[in-house]
């Protein structure tokens, strides 16, 4: 049996991204315990997929609803009680589309939960753990929104934003302890999330100057390299993964 490269905590593994994220953490030698809210099915999918692929590997998979105060409250005090984790990766998120002035307050809140509170709420079992060990690195999956206005995406991009905001103050405060926290933002990304717009998918792609959305496998690329030891001074960084999208001004000839 292999070593492990530590312990990864990932949050909405089950499918899509999250579940890109755990096949390749676990390819890069760690043993993964990933959260799903509804995904039980994919999970277990998951878990023997992945058992057979890397049988040295523990992953087990933690039914947990980030919108659920006080089930995050709850998870986040028997993270407290666990050994130091080598990573966490808060993969999981919450759309809710609305024009800025017509925003619902309920339905912001809960994507602002989701997005940013639980992160904020498990990173703050996870994190003092790790600066005692002098070693952890942090990986927030954000959105190019909370770098470019986008209609209709107002609450969800605060929701971003907030977390980014908050990562690079993590970022600054643990560094001298060894732990790295850093911001990823991708752009769109081929998932099932995305099949509501699928009419519109030539036209957004069109946008994009890489002319095509990103695979989720690329995005998990460098969340793994984000987790290894060669991106050890690396820290408080914004990533952004969207073709060329955000550098591009939008406006064509």
């Amino acid at each position: 049996m292999t070593t492990s490269c530590g312990h990864v905590l990932v949050t909405g593994g089950g499918r899509g991204l999250g579940a890109a994220i755990v096949r390749a953490v676990v390819a890069a030698g760690f043993d993964v315990s990933f959260t799903v809210r509804s995904a039980t099915a994919e999970a277990e999918a998951l878990i023997a997929e992945l058992s057979a692929a890397a049988p040295d590997r523990k992953v087990a998979v933690e039914r947990l609803d980030l919108s659920d105060r006080a089930a995050v409250e709850s998870f986040a005090g028997t993270l407290a009680d666990m050994p130091a984790f080598a990573g966490f990766v808060h993969n999981a998120g919450q759309s809710y589309d609305a024009l800025a002035m017509m925003l619902d307050q309920a339905k912001a809140e809960a994507a602002m939960q989701v997005n940013f509170w639980s992160f904020t709420r498990l990173v703050g079992a996870l994190t003092r753990p790790m600066m005692r060990a002098k070693t952890g690195r942090i990986v927030a999956i954000g959105s190019i929104t909370a770098l470019q206005a986008n209609q209709g995406n107002a609450a969800y991009a605060a929701s971003k934003a907030a977390l980014l905001a908050y990562v690079r103050t993590l970022a600054i405060e643990t560094a001298r302890n060894g732990v790295t926290v850093n911001y990823v933002a991708p752009g769109f990304i081929d998932t099932a999330m995305m099949a509501p717009y699928e009419k519109y998918r030539a036209q957004m792609e069109g946008q994009i100057p890489a002319r095509r959305f990103a695979r989720p496998d690329e995005i998990a690329a460098l969340v793994a390299f984000l987790l290894s030891p060669a991106a050890a001074y690396l820290t408080g960084a914004v990533l952004p993964i969207d073709g060329g999208l955000s550098a591009a001004i939008g406006v064509h000839r």
